[in-house]
């Protein structure tokens, strides 16, 4: 039996050990809405950091390079392995205060994201609030 005086402590240990469980979940490959894209999310330090893995344009094209960025100097970067999105942990399953890039634009957005259920991660990108659109990401790796 829990007492009064232990409860506040109970509540914090199961607070740490869910919202570590679910945090964990969002690592792996994600299905994008868009164009067939594939991105592995991975923790880096606290964040979660987004690379790109493959789309039916990389399929045609591996050699791709990021020729629409803003940035002269980037344009030569390979599309494969960019890292394309950068957020920070809101809460155990919610990220935000971070970035999203779009190579098909060459556009970084605001980004946030949220993990609706192990299989699913709403991902957001803002030019700035409320000019924002979202996706649904599908988990394509079965983690």
């Amino acid at each position: 039996m829990i007492t009064t005086r232990a409860m506040p402590t109970a509540v914090a240990l199961w607070t740490i050990a869910v919202g570590g469980a679910r945090a964990a979940d969002v690592a792996g490959l994600w299905k994008t809405a868009v164009a067939g894209g594939l991105i592995r999310i991975e923790h880096c330090g606290e964040d979660i950091c987004g690379r790109s893995v493959s789309s039916k344009e990389l399929r045609v094209h591996p050699d791709q390079t990021d020729i629409r960025n803003p940035d002269p100097a980037l344009r030569g970067r390979p599309i494969k392995g960019l890292l394309v999105l950068e957020l920070r942990p809101r809460g155990p399953d919610s990220w935000g205060d971070g970035w999203i890039y779009d190579p098909r634009h060459g556009a970084t957005y605001h980004g946030s994201a949220k993990l609706d259920d192990p299989g699913r991660l709403r991902v957001t990108g803002c030019v700035v609030a409320p000019l924002c659109q979202s996706q649904t990401w599908l988990r394509a790796d079965g983690d």
